[in-house]
This record gives structure tokens, sequence and C-alpha cells, in this order.
């Protein structure tokens, strides 16, 4: 049974200040899961694994670093807290402040937003405030707001979200006994990657554990790190990555550096392809989570050589935070009878 949670299980290596009141919605401890039909699929020859972070309490692997920040903000005295998001964030710092007994609001931008993400915000009691602009139009009059206002932020800019998203590759290393030689990691904001690499890093100078290379993968629509510039209006179906200037670009683009990695887009149609692949594994992830795979996809299509190495997909959502984006098949209607439904079992 597991009772605890991430600042607990790693609460040596997990950096929070003294004054920090440790929350815990026993998040964290996420499935490795060995997907070998997807590594056939891709040429064999390779191991490959889906990090399944939507078993985390509120469905996504912001659960990681929201018990981080708000277990600081909490110490610190904060009474509410606030963010910017596209879904995914506002649902876990709802649920964390609801955990806490505070306050939290969420600004969320104009339009395409998965209804399951704001059920989750609206269920744990969060205040949903709805801008006619975009997800960096939220952040940014969030960040004015809390230097104003005695409210915390906790979007990824907080440095405490890190700390805490880093447990992820702690347990990647534990799982699997050393890093793993390549990971795929969807890219919104930037503070995922930026905080997989913080861990790996940490846990390799701790345990020589080794650190991998990392494949960013991008919506097409929404790829300001592969284009270069910002994209003033981004556009795909994978709403949790859709971010026109990620907070923490630069800190990710040092990351790919550093690590002889990729930054690469993929087609809306590419990650919903990818989608239907893990539902196919028994994995149903949200669009965002299925980039990793597409972006594997793509390389592996490329040239790239993955034989002998252990690949592991960062799936960052449950497919439950957007069930709008599946298109439901009518059913096949019958009155109840025995003979009715055998004639379409045997067909």
């Amino acid at each position: 049974m597991r009772t605890q949670g991430i600042l607990e299980k790693y609460r040596d290596l997990i950096k929070l200040p003294k004054h920090a009141v440790p929350l815990s919605l026993c998040e964290g401890d996420t499935p490795l899961i060995p997907v070998p039909a997807l590594a056939d699929r891709l040429g064999g020859g390779f191991e490959l694994y889906v990090k399944y972070e939507g078993l985390n309490p509120s469905g996504s692997f912001k659960d990681r670093g929201m018990v981080a920040a708000v277990s600081e903000a909490v110490g610190a005295g904060a009474k509410t807290i606030i963010c910017a998001s596209t879904g995914n964030t506002a649902a876990s710092a709802a649920a964390y402040a609801a955990r806490a007994g505070i306050r939290a609001i969420v600004l969320i931008p104009g339009g395409k937003v998965a209804r399951g993400k704001l059920a989750g915000a609206a269920m744990y009691g969060a205040q949903i405030i709805q801008i006619d602009g975009s997800f960096d139009e939220a952040l940014k009059l969030v960040r004015e707001i809390t230097d104003k206002m005695p409210i915390a932020l906790v979007n990824s800019l907080n440095p405490y979200r890190l700390e805490g998203q880093k447990s992820g590759a702690f347990e990647l290393c534990d799982a699997l006994g050393s890093a793993p030689d390549l990971v795929c990691i969807p890219v919104g904001n930037a503070g995922n990657i930026t905080a997989y690499h913080m861990g790996f890093t940490q846990y390799h100078e701790l345990k020589k554990t080794g650190i991998p290379s990392f494949i960013g993968v991008q919506a097409a629509g929404a790829a300001p790190l592969v284009l270069g510039h910002v994209v003033e209006h981004p556009e795909t179906v994978a709403t949790a990555i859709r971010i026109g200037n990620p907070a923490r670009g630069d800190q990710a683009l040092n990351v790919i550096k550093e690590t002889n990695g990729k930054m690469l887009s993929v087609s809306d149609d590419d990650i919903l392809a990818a989608q239907k692949l893990l539902a196919g594994q028994g994995i149903w992830v949200e669009p965002a989570s299925a980039a990793g795979l597409a972006g594997l996809i793509a390389e592996v299509n490329a040239g790239r050589d993955v034989r002998g190495k252990r690949v592991v997909l960062i799936c960052t959502g449950n497919g439950l935070k957007d069930p709008d984006i599946v298109q439901l098949p009518e059913p096949i209607k019958v009155r109840p009878d025995f003979e009715e439904v055998r004639k379409i079992l045997v067909a």
C-alpha cells in the first residue's frame, strides 16, 4: 500500500526551504510500462517503456511539481495561489490548494482548454478566470498579479515546481537500475524536460546512473523552440503543449545541447496516430502525451538507430483529461435478445 508521496520518498534529494509544510496526495510512483509490441513496430532490437504519469492524483505529471510548490507556499504563509494554465496545471494547483485548505485561482486562455481538465479544477474548488488571449498572455498577467499582490505563483517559473518534477527521473533510475539511453518527452512550457535533466544529473552525481539523451517534441502548430521564434497564435489539438513562448525554453534548448539530443515538431495527425497506437497497448493518454511517441517514430523513420538502447516515453497526462477528442463510433443497437446479438458476433 502506498502511503507516501515524493516529498517523503525523496526528502533528501528534493530541496525545499525549512519553512515548507510537506503535503501529499501520494503522488509519484507511477508505472513504467514495457511496450515491446511498439518497439517491434519500429524495427525491434531495443527496449521501449512508457512512464505513465496519468496515474498521478489529478491525472497528470504536474502533481510532482505542484506538491513541492504549494508546500513551500503554505509554509511561507500564502493563503492564495495562482497559475496560468492550459488545463493540467489548473487541476493540479486546485487539488493541492484543496489539500492545504487555501484558495486557488487559475487563469486559462480563451478556447481550446479540455473540459476534463477544467472539470477537475472546478471540482477541487478553484476560481477559474478565462482571458481573451493566449496562455502566454495569461502567464504574463499572473506574474504581474503576484508581483503586486500577496498571492503565490505556482507555474513552472516557480523553482520548487522543478524540484518536485525531477523526481520522475529518480523513479526511472530506481526502476531500471540506471538512466535510460533516450527519453522522449512532450515540450510545452519546457519545465518538465528541464526538471528531468536536473533529476538525472543529480542522481548521476550521487550514484553514477548516467544521463540520457533527450528528444523534445513540440506540436507543429506550437513549435517555437524548433522554429527559433515566438509563435504568436499557437494552434494544436494537443492543448497541453499549445504554448508559443515557453517560460523555460532556453533551459530546454540547453538540455538538448548538453545531451546531444534533438528538439523536433510533429503534426497533429502524427500525434493522434501515436495516441491510437498507445491505446492499442492499453495505455490511454491525452493527445499531448502521445507527442513523445510521435517524435520517436519520426526519428526512427528518419534513420535514427535505437537498436540496443533503452528508450522511455514520458506520457504526461491521462486520456480522461481530454475525452472530447475521441470520435465515438455509433453503437450497434439491438433488442435484448440472444439471437440478435449472436448474429452480430458471428458476422
